[in-house]
């Protein structure tokens, strides 16, 4: 049986389905399997997740160099 390769979402609809994900394997529900195979996807997901966001600060930086500015400042967090 071949493998059906999954067409990449989009940032939020990969965040989305990560975090149902999530949700349904901590219910502790699901056979060895299936957990598997649904953390398979969650590294999909995560991947994705993490280019998504890699292109948009790639993005963001050549917008502030082309406006004069040279880096990309950390935002302050509470956290």
């Amino acid at each position: 049986m071949a493998k059906r390769q999954q067409k990449t979402p989009d940032f939020e609809t990969a965040l989305a389905e990560l975090e149902a994900l999530v949700e349904k394997m901590e219910q502790g529900n699901m056979s060895l399997d299936d957990s598997l195979q649904q953390f398979e996807r969650g590294v999909q997901l995560t991947r994705s997740c993490q280019q998504a966001l890699q292109a948009a600060e790639q993005k963001v930086q050549l917008l502030l160099e082309k406006n004069g500015q040279e880096t990309l400042e950390p935002l302050d967090s509470d956290e």
